[in-house]
C-alpha cells in the first residue's frame, strides 16, 4: 500500500506529459489566431514535437542509462517544467517550437523513466499494474486534460495551460523528492542491439501497422478542433463537451481492445477496430449540422481508434517475447514518429486541398494498416507451420 501512492504521484507526471503533448489540438485554433498563423502551420507544432520525442528519446536513455533513477526522473521534469515555463512566457511562433522540443525532450526521459521506476517500486507480482496505471495518466488526459485545457485557454488565454502544467509539476517535483528512493541505473542496452530487431519482416509490419493505425488518427485528430467548428459548426461550449466525451470513450475503447484481444484474437481485434475507424472518419464527413450525430460519430471513432492500442502493444511483445522491452519502446518511437508524419501530412492537406477532407486522408492510413494486419497474420501463420513441420 505505502508503494501504491507513490505510483499514482509517476501517473499524475504521465498526466502532465500527455496534456502537454495532446492538448495542441484542442486549442490549435486558438493559438493559429494568438500567433497570427494558419491552423496548418500550427498543427506542425504536434509534428515538432513528435518527431523530437521520437528520436530524442532512445539516445538520451541509451546516454543517462547509468544515472540514479529519482534523479534523473527530477532532472528530466526540471526540463520539462522549464519548457513549459518557457512557451508561457515567450512571444512568437519561432520560439514556442523551440521550446516544444525541449519539452518533447524532457517528457520522453520523463515517461520512460516513471515507468521503470514504477516497475521496480511494485510490490512482487504487482509490477504490471503499476505500469498501466502509470500508462493511464496518458488516457486521462484525453479525457480531462484536453478538454479542460480549452476551458482554461477560454477563461484565460492558451498560454496559461502551459504555466498551470509547470506548477502542478513543480508540486510533483517536491513529491517525488521526498518519497521516491534512490534507484541504480540499468545496464545499457546499445542503440545497434536495440534497432537490430527491425530486420525481422514480422517486426517491421508489425510497426507498420502502428505507423499508418496512428499515423491515419493522428492525420484527422490533430485538427479536430477547427474540424468541428469550421466543418461540423459546432460552437465553443459544445466543443469542450465534445473533447470530454471523445476522451471517456478512447478509455471505454482501449479496455475493449484488451478484452477482445484475450477473448477473440489479435487480427481480429485489429481489422474490426480499424474497420469501425475507418467508418466513423468517413461518417464525420457527412454528419452535417446534426449535434448529436456528430458526437455519436466521435464516439464511435475514439472507441474504435484507441481499442487498438494495447492489442498492438500486445502483438509486438507477442512476436518478440524475449526483448518485450525494446519492442515497447520501439513502439513508442513508432508512435511518436507517426504522429508528427500524420500532423506534417495533414497540414498539407489543410492548406492545399481542404479541411474538410482530412477525415478522408486519414481513413486512408488506417485502411493501410488493416492490408498491414492480414500480412502480419499471413507471416504468422505460415512461421506456424514452418515451426510444427519441424
Amino acid at each position: 500500500m505505502e508503494s501504491t501512492w507513490k505510483v499514482y504521484v509517476l501517473a499524475l507526471i504521465s498526466f502532465l506529459v500527455g496534456t502537454s503533448e495532446y492538448v495542441i489540438s484542442g486549442i490549435l485554433d486558438r493559438i493559429a489566431e494568438t500567433l497570427g498563423t494558419s491552423v496548418a502551420a500550427a498543427g506542425q507544432l504536434i509534428t515538432v514535437f513528435s518527431l523530437a520525442y521520437a528520436i530524442g528519446t532512445p539516445f538520451l536513455m541509451a546516454l543517462t542509462a547509468k544515472m540514479d533513477r529519482r534523479k534523473l526522473l527530477l532532472y528530466s521534469l526540471g526540463l520539462f517544467i522549464a519548457a513549459n515555463l518557457l512557451s508561457f512566457a515567450l512571444p512568437g511562433f519561432a520560439l514556442f517550437i523551440a521550446a516544444r522540443i525541449i519539452m518533447a525532450l524532457g517528457a520522453g526521459m520523463v515517461v520512460v523513466t516513471a515507468l521503470s521506476i514504477a516497475a521496480k517500486i511494485a510490490p512482487p507480482g504487482k509490477q504490471a499494474g503499476s505500469i498501466a496505471t502509470v500508462t493511464m495518466g496518458f488516457t486521462a488526459s484525453l479525457i480531462i486534460g484536453v478538454p479542460l485545457g480549452r476551458m482554461v485557454s477560454t477563461a484565460f488565454g492558451w498560454k496559461t495551460v502551459f504555466l498551470a502544467i509547470a506548477l502542478v509539476g513543480i508540486v510533483a517535483m517536491v513529491v517525488i523528492a521526498v518519497s521516491i528512493p534512490r534507484m541504480k541505473g540499468d545496464k545499457p542496452i546499445p542503440l545497434i542491439k536495440q534497432f537490430a530487431l527491425l530486420k525481422r519482416p514480422q517486426v517491421a509490419v508489425a510497426l507498420g501497422i502502428t505507423f499508418f493505425w496512428l499515423g491515419g488518427y493522428s492525420l484527422a485528430y490533430t485538427y479536430i478542433s477547427p474540424f468541428l467548428l469550421e466543418v461540423t459548426h459546432l460552437n465553443d461550449s459544445l466543443l469542450s463537451a465534445a473533447l470530454l466525451v471523445f476522451g471517456i470513450a478512447s478509455l471505454i475503447g482501449s479496455k475493449a481492445g484488451g478484452y477482445s484481444a484475450d477473448k477473440r484474437g489479435i487480427t481480429f481485434t485489429l481489422a474490426s477496430g480499424m474497420l469501425i475507424h475507418i467508418i466513423s472518419l468517413i461518417l464525420l464527413s457527412f454528419a452535417g449540422h446534426s449535434v448529436a450525430a456528430v458526437f455519436a460519430i466521435l464516439i464511435l471513432w475514439s472507441f474504435a481508434a484507441w481499442s487498438s492500442g494495447p492489442t498492438q502493444q500486445f502483438n509486438l511483445v507477442s512476436l518478440a517475447p524475449e526483448s518485450s522491452g525494446v519492442m515497447l519502446s520501439l513502439n513508442q518511437s513508432t508512435m511518436q514518429l507517426s504522429m508528427a508524419v500524420g500532423a506534417g501530412i495533414g497540414g498539407l492537406i489543410v492548406g492545399h486541398v481542404s479541411l474538410a477532407s482530412i477525415t478522408w486522408f486519414g481513413a486512408l492510413g488506417v485502411m493501410i494498416a488493416i492490408i498491414a494486419t492480414f500480412v502480419l497474420s499471413g507471416m504468422t501463420s505460415r512461421r506456424t507451420e514452418v515451426q510444427a513441420a519441424d
